[in-house]
C-alpha cells in the first residue's frame, strides 16, 4: 500500500514516514501544499495523510480541490487545532477522518486501516492466483511444496498482477506504484524485474505465467 505524507515540519513527516515504512507501507514525502495537491492528483495513493497548516496551499483548500477532481482517496487530516468547528471544517472538505497533534502512532495506523477497508482496499496476509501464495507480510511465494523468497520490488510487482488477474497492468502504473511518483526508474527497470520474477516462477514450476502485452503492460496467465 502506499501513503502520501503531506507536512511541513520535517522531522514529523520523516518519522510518520519511518512508522509506515515499518509496516510494510510505501510513502512519499511532500511539505507543501502544492506539491501535496500535484502529488495527490496522480490517483495513485491508497491513503493521504495531509496537514491543514502549510505552505502554499492549505490542507483544507487541498482536501477540497483534490475532491473537485473526482479524486476519492481517503484523506486522514492532522492539525494540532482541536475545537470542534476545525473538525468539522476538515469534514466538510472532503476529509474522511481527523486527528490532532500529538497523536499515537498505533491510532494512525487503525484509521489507516479502518479507512483502507472502508475504501474496498482489503488488508490481507496473503495474495493468491493458480498454483501460486504469495505471503505479503514476508515475501515468499510458494507453489504447492517449494517456495522461493521476493524481494520488495518483485513482491509489490506480483501483488499488483495478482490483483488485476483479468486486466493488464501497464509499465506506468508499476514504476509509480513500486518505485514512486517522482522516481527515475524507466521501463527497463519494469522489465528486468518481471524478468527475476518469471525465472522463479519458473524454478518453482508454476503453470502461472507473466504475459507482455505490447504498448500495453502485463498480465498473469495460469497455463
Amino acid at each position: 500500500m502506499r501513503v502520501l505524507i503531506v507536512e511541513d515540519e520535517v522531522r514529523l513527516a520523516e518519522a510518520l514516514a519511518q512508522i509506515l515504512a515499518e509496516e510494510k507501507y510505501m510513502t512519499d514525502v511532500v511539505n507543501s501544499g502544492l506539491d501535496g495537491f500535484d502529488y495527490g492528483l496522480s490517483d495513485i495513493y491508497d491513503a493521504i495523510i495531509l496537514d491543514v497548516m502549510l505552505p502554499e496551499m492549505d490542507g483544507f483548500t487541498i482536501a477540497r480541490k483534490l475532491r473537485d477532481n473526482k479524486i476519492q482517496t481517503p484523506i486522514i487530516m492532522l492539525t494540532a487545532k482541536d475545537s470542534t468547528a476545525d473538525k468539522v471544517a476538515g469534514l466538510d472538505c472532503g476529509a474522511d477522518d481527523y486527528m490532532t497533534k500529538p497523536f499515537a502512532p498505533e491510532e494512525l495506523l487503525a484509521r489507516i486501516r479502518a479507512l483502507t477497508r472502508r475504501h474496498g482496499e482489503v488488508l490481507l496476509d496473503e495474495a493468491t492466483y493458480g498454483d501460486l501464495a504469495l505471503n505479503l507480510s514476508t515475501g515468499d511465494l510458494s507453489c504447492g511444496n517449494k517456495s522461493i523468497h521476493l524481494n520488495f520490488k518483485e513482491s509489490e510487482i506480483l501483488k499488483l498482477l495478482m490483483a488485476n488477474p483479468q486486466g493488464a497492468v501497464t509499465k506506468e502504473d508499476l514504476i509509480t506504484k513500486v518505485w514512486g511518483y517522482d522516481s527515475d526508474a524507466t521501463d527497463n527497470n519494469v522489465e528486468a524485474y518481471i524478468s527475476f520474477i518469471r525465472k522463479k516462477l519458473s524454478y518453482l514450476g508454476s503453470t502461472v505465467g507473466i504475459t507482455a502485452l505490447r504498448k500495453v503492460g502485463y498480465r498473469l496467465e495460469d497455463n
